[in-house]
């Protein structure tokens, strides 16, 4: 029997409320076998105008531009939490002391305690927690997870990460949102740096300690209203400027709990990086490297080839699996981020379904906050800490 959840996107006309939107549409389309149909109760938007024109999207859906309008609709199953980042906590307090269960993208919070008080809330009432992290649910990710709980390429030695974007690479270009502590306050450790540790906590484990340096390149920046990811404008006249008050640059060196360092790399100022999103794992027998730029597609080292063979060979995720199939019946036709995010999405409303929560939890995402918060600390003490 087909079970409806009832859902209430919160910030339904930004970049994160429509990838969710195009998730639930497409879920039972994509996997029919969970019987399990997302139903819009609520859009909500700060921005009512944008609201109104989006509205006609979800004729069945009520409008408001206020969250707490949805939190004593019995008819709400879960709250889908896509708002800037300063809310999260909030809201998500708020939703589960409403007894809802809660999908909240990341950065997931502003600080580890934060998301530490969540995950206790959450667990206490039973309630199915999820963290918007979608990178790793490319499903090429599946091969990298199976190479290693068969210990195929030995014991862990190594672990590098890159991230970039050029987003504010250009000292001309505007202030937006993002530049704003109180909005976004973990800055680019929480907005791009956590898509890494995500990595991290799904494939390697938790981290023992780190050193790392947090910096902010340009210090001020023009302001030029309605500016943002996506909106194209001409290099502003230096009239009207902003402080930047946080960061857009971190780098770091970590150990793991299990064994094997890390050095990891992230900016959102990389000159020509769209997006640049690398991991290469070493161990004692093999090596795994994955770019985005072959976004479907692992290479693989074995120390066991013969040595006149050996090298890195490629692997081509599809349909043997079922993440994969969902969209495509052949390999390499390629995959991406809204694909990602629907696999995502489908994952939450099967385990609100079912009562079986899926990886990252907000349990999951308070050790990935943990990792945040311990890059701040050692920035601002110039020295190796403790995660937890």
């Amino acid at each position: 029997m087909v079970k409806k959840i009832g859902v209430a996107i919160l910030g339904a006309c930004g970049w994160m409320g429509k990838c969710h939107s195009l998730g639930y549409r497409n879920a039972p389309l994509l996997f029919p076998e969970n019987e399990t149909v997302a139903d819009i109760k609520w859009i909500v938007d700060a921005d009512g105008d944008r609201l109104k024109s989006i509205a006609y999207a979800y004729p069945e859906a009520r409008c408001t531009t206020d969250w707490r309008d949805v939190l004593s609709d019995p008819d709400v199953d879960l709250v889908d939490i896509c708002l800037p980042d300063n809310l999260h906590h909030q809201v998500a307090k708020a939703a589960i002391e409403a007894g809802k269960h809660v999908y909240c993208e990341k950065p997931f919070t502003a600080t580890a305690q934060e998301a530490l008080e969540l995950a206790e809330m959450a667990e206490a009432r039973d309630l199915i927690t999820r963290v918007g992290h979608n990178f790793p649910k490319n499903p090429v990710h599946e091969i990298t997870q199976d190479l290693l709980a068969n210990g195929e390429i030995g014991d862990l030695v190594l672990f590098r990460a890159s991230m970039h974007v050029d987003v504010l690479a250009d000292p001309d270009t505007p202030f937006m949102w993002r530049c704003d502590g109180e909005l976004a306050p973990t800055g680019v450790v929480g907005d791009v740096a956590s898509h890494l540790f995500s990595f991290i906590n799904m494939l390697i484990g938790p981290v023992r300690d780190l050193v790392a340096d947090v910096s902010t390149t340009t210090a001020q920046r023009s302001v030029v209203d309605g500016f943002g990811y996506g909106v194209q404008v001409q290099k502003p006249i230096r009239n009207a400027v902003r402080d930047v008050t946080n960061s857009d640059m971190v780098n770091l060196m970590c150990n793991f709990e299990n064994g094997g360092r890390g050095v990891i790399d992230v900016s959102r100022v990389a000159s020509g990086r769209r997006l640049l999103q690398t991991y290469e794992i070493y161990g004692t027998k093999g090596a795994i490297a994955f770019n985005y730029d072959e976004v479907n597609r692992l290479k693989v080292y074995s120390s066991n080839d013969d040595p006149a063979h050996q090298g890195f060979r490629a692997i081509d995720v599809g349909p043997e699996r079922r993440n994969f199939s969902a969209f495509l019946p052949v390999a390499n036709f390629g995959l991406g981020y809204n694909e990602f995010k629907a696999i995502e999405v489908c994952e939450v409303i099967h385990s609100v379904a079912t009562g079986k929560s899926a990886w990252p939890t907000f349990r999951d995402g308070h050790q990935i906050m943990q990792v945040v918060e311990a890059c701040f600390r050692s920035s601002e003490t110039r020295r190796w800490v403790d995660v937890c």
